[in-house]
């Protein structure tokens, strides 16, 4: 048992709701036409993505939770949460408009789109009821995923059985953890594939 929790937690920390936009972008420059762009180009894009959706907010964050005396773990508290929702929605929003001056095309911006429906989504259900973040950014890719094999008219199943796969290990992860229970991880991973999807397809 002590293994299985030693994974779970690994797992939570690898596959982390504000890394995706990262993931993402990387997978476009690597694996669709864009991979032509200029490596300085598709590196200071993804510095930019960095700084803006993980680094920034997690500084911003801590620098908070630091001025206030608390400890990392008051942050689980859902009534403690609303201010890291903002910070990273804000951040979210900064890094979409600077994307702006890149020029890129839409359905690269769309990853944002979707990352801030998937967290509004996430803050204003949490109000209620605790929902799984964790398996939300799980679910947005496999969101992306599906509206990308749309855009580009690929057969995306190898990719989405790995997607699912992982965000099945990802919510087993979080049960593991006792952070969730089954019908938060399934809601958030529902509103992952929903959020994901719409951000890509209405950007």
């Amino acid at each position: 048992m002590r293994y299985l929790l030693l994974a779970a937690r690994w797992l939570s920390d690898i596959f982390r709701p504000e890394f995706m936009p990262v993931v993402g972008f990387a997978a476009l420059f690597l694996f669709t036409y864009l991979s032509l762009l200029p490596w300085a180009f598709k590196l200071a894009v993804l510095v930019l993505i960095l700084l803006g959706t993980i680094l920034l907010p997690r500084w911003t964050i801590r620098f908070w939770r630091q001025s206030r005396g608390w400890e990392r773990h008051l942050l689980r508290l859902r009534r403690n949460r609303y201010f890291p929702y903002l910070i990273y929605f804000l951040f979210y929003a900064f890094t979409l408009h600077a994307l702006s001056r890149f020029h890129l095309p839409h359905y690269m911006s769309g990853i944002l789109v979707g990352a801030l429906i998937i967290q509004g989504s996430c803050a204003l259900i949490n109000h209620w009821w605790k929902i799984s973040v964790h398996c939300a950014g799980a679910g947005g890719v496999i969101g992306a995923l599906t509206a990308y094999s749309l855009i580009f008219l690929f057969n995306p199943l190898g990719w989405l059985c790995l997607c699912i796969l992982v965000a099945g290990l990802v919510g087993s992860s979080r049960m593991l953890l006792r952070q969730h229970d089954l019908w938060q991880v399934l809601a958030g991973t529902l509103v992952g594939v929903v959020g994901g999807f719409a951000g890509i397809i209405l950007s």
